[in-house]
């Protein structure tokens, strides 16, 4: 059965995964895009875009392996675009322009039905008011085996987690550090995170925690795996709130 992955999931050390305020000028909050500046710096992305050059090493290996087997995408309606409350039309279409970069069958979670939407290089938005297991269901359908991609936002993450469905979870943990702080204090970081994954929700730290720095700040990179015999499922979500 296609696995339900959260993958390249961006938060900050104190546990926000966007910024307030989300409007057509900042897609994801005020700042929300600081979160994401590990990934806009890297091969995958500017290729992703048609571009050249980008960074190698870490971020970029993360970047890649989130894009990888993956047949279907859910996402939250915020993560589709900034309309509230029913739909005025069906001019909105999203983020991306018209080939956005999934190239798949992505399922958008919303109270409100919508006809589905194709773009082009075969992403095909497909609106669910009938819940989140409902839209796991049309997602593994789609997926032909392949895994599920979770994108978010925060608000649909928590759901599918306290609801027991997620099957891996890779969490990116921006660290801006003030100069003259110990990257190394990062390893407690991990080790904290890997000991609470163990202890709380049945989760397993599954690859050794990797990190990437710059001037600018820290990437920590760590994925769980939820264990076979779940334990309180859903109980531990790192950084999500």
């Amino acid at each position: 059965m296609s696995r339900l992955c959260v993958r390249s999931f961006a938060v900050s050390i104190d546990g926000y995964g966007a910024g307030p305020g989300q409007d057509l000028q900042n897609p994801l909050g005020v700042r929300g895009t600081e979160l994401m500046e590990w990934f806009f710096r890297t091969l995958a992305w500017r290729k992703m875009h048609g571009e050249a050059g980008g960074e190698a090493g870490v971020d970029n290996a993360i970047a890649e392996q989130g894009f990888a087997g993956i047949g279907a995408w859910i996402l939250g309606r915020n993560m589709f675009g900034p309309v509230r409350g029913p739909w005025p039309d069906e001019s909105w279409r999203g983020w991306w322009g018209d080939e956005p970069p999934y190239h798949t069958k992505v399922f958008v979670l919303t109270h409100y039905p919508r006809s589905t939407l194709k773009m082009a290089g075969g992403t095909e938005f497909h609106f669910v008011t009938s819940g989140i297991h409902d839209a796991l269901e049309q997602a593994r359908s789609a997926a032909g085996g392949r895994d599920v991609r979770l994108g978010g936002g925060v608000a649909t993450v928590r759901q599918y987690l306290e609801a027991g469905l997620i099957d891996e979870l890779d969490t990116d943990s921006l660290l801006h550090l003030r100069r003259g702080l110990w990257i190394a204090g990062l390893s407690r970081v991990a080790a904290d995170l890997r000991h609470r994954a163990g202890m709380q929700g049945g989760w397993q730290c599954v690859a050794e925690p990797q990190c990437q720095s710059d001037a600018g700040g820290c990437e920590l990179h760590l994925q769980l795996r939820q264990l076979p015999v779940k334990k309180n499922p859903g109980t531990f979500a790192p950084g999500l709130v």
